[in-house]
């Protein structure tokens, strides 16, 4: 069995980070991570530019406050297949793919209870969720019905991550990207259709996202059910095993648990921004979009140092996954620093594709050019977290992140706005919190025992 196992691996995308240059393999996993993520922001970025400009700017405004509610939502079940993805890592690494394919059947059936229970949750509170974070009543109907469109597809968005996880956890990051490619295409092309020649609303920009999500969705499940693949999915097999879910939990529900306090502190961040109007949360909604292409290095780089950690560490080479996570640190900082000056500089230039309001253009560049030469400190603390999470000591960076960029964040913005009602006081929430975690997660880098995590 393990003959062909490997014979299959050498004719597929996957990519054994065990064996060979370290830079070169983390830069050749992670182009693709980058790239899909690139796509994927293009096909949500492109319900904010065609709503923002042919809809107005509260159609715009009900798109992003409802996307920082849905992060929320669904950023607990993507930090549980990270989790799954540095189990199976491990096992890929090991050579163990008995327990690896266990891992993955677990995996998808975590998914698909996932997403059924977040598709009745989402429909059923969406009025109460966005009372509860201050909505503009002047945007809330279309919020709502943005918000339950989306949520129709919750169950392809999480099982897209399943199956996304899978892939990357053994090497393949190209597949993703090229269903990606598809459904971005497809996502401009709806929304077009659905907006300018059909002359839907918020409802129907939503409708186009989720058609998207469902097509990727689809391809992935389609490349994974394949015969001759080490990483079939066989649906006789899909079950809780036992075993793989507590290390799925154990790996996982740390990053979960990070991965919702952020969006928690982010809604707050949100009901605040709300407070000050529709021309606020189109240019805090604006600038999000923006961010979001910023991060794109930051989160890749976290994400090829977690598979790449987990593979070596699991294959017992210690001393290449500490060069690999230092030459994944030096190089993401400088790209996000990079890109945070460029941001600086051209802020209102970048805030004006999405809307031309002046109001609105001020509101995101004043965000912008607080927060973007800070990009260096936030690509830091995600390297660390992600190296931590490769190599299964995923809690501190959770308490790290649960301390500083939640309860500290929320508490900053909560003291700040009793002195003084300024939307810049706000978004100093984001520079303060990403340095303190920083030093923090340098402490602890330097500190811990991370390379034997797996020992």
């Amino acid at each position: 069995m393990d003959s062909d196992l490997h014979k299959t691996k050498s004719s597929s995308n996957m990519e054994d980070m065990t064996v060979g240059d370290p830079k070169r393999l983390i830069i050749k996993f992670a182009v693709p991570i980058c790239l899909s993520q690139l796509f994927q922001l293009l096909y949500n970025t492109a319900d904010s530019v065609i709503v923002g400009n042919f809809l107005g700017k509260g159609a715009l405004a009900a798109v992003s406050s409802s996307g920082t509610l849905i992060n929320l939502l669904v950023s607990f079940f993507e930090g549980m297949s990270m989790g799954a993805g540095v189990a199976i890592s491990k096992y890929f690494g090991a050579g163990d793919y008995e327990k690896m394919s266990r891992a993955i059947h677990t995996n998808v059936a975590f998914g698909l209870v996932s997403g059924v229970t977040l598709t009745f949750f989402g429909v059923w509170s969406t009025p109460e969720l966005l009372r509860w974070m201050g909505t503009d009543p002047h945007v809330l109907p279309q919020s709502i019905i943005y918000f339950r469109y989306y949520f129709y597809g919750a169950l392809a968005v999480i099982m897209y991550n399943v199956f996304t996880s899978i892939m990357t956890a053994m090497g393949d990051s190209k597949t993703p990207l090229y269903y990606l490619i598809v459904s971005s295409i497809l996502n401009i092309v709806l929304d077009v259709l659905f907006i300018t020649v059909f002359h839907g609303g918020v409802g129907a920009a939503a409708i186009a996202t989720t058609i998207s999500q469902v097509v990727s969705t689809l391809l992935c499940l389609y490349h994974l059910t394949r015969d001759g693949t080490v990483y079939k999915i066989s649906l006789h097999k899909v079950r809780f095993y036992r075993d793989m879910m507590k290390e799925i939990i154990k790996y996982g529900l740390p990053t979960g648990v990070q991965n919702s306090v952020i969006g928690f502190a982010n809604v707050i961040v949100q009901t605040n921004i709300n407070s000050f109007g529709e021309d606020a949360m189109a240019g805090y909604g604006s600038y999000a979009k923006i961010e979001g292409f910023a991060f794109l290095p930051i989160t890749c780089f976290a994400m090829a140092l977690a598979t790449f950690i987990s593979q070596n560490l699991g294959a017992g080479k210690h001393g290449r996954a500490q060069e690999g996570a230092k030459f994944g640190i030096i190089t993401s900082v400088t790209l996000a620093e990079a890109i945070g000056v460029f941001i600086f500089t051209c802020a209102p230039m970048l805030i004006a594709m999405f809307n031309r309001d002046a109001n609105v253009i001020a509101y995101g560049t004043q965000q912008a050019r607080t927060e973007a030469l800070f990009f260096c400190l936030l690509a830091f603390s995600h390297c660390i977290a992600g190296i931590c999470r490769g190599a299964g000591k995923a809690v501190v960076p959770m308490a790290i992140m649960l301390g500083v960029w939640c309860v500290f964040r929320i508490a900053y913005i909560s003291a700040a706005m009793q002195v003084s009602h300024d939307i810049r006081l706000i978004f100093w929430a984001y520079p303060i919190t990403w340095t303190i975690s920083s030093v923090l997660y340098m402490v602890y880098y330097k500190k811990s025992d991370w390379v034997h995590g797996f020992d």
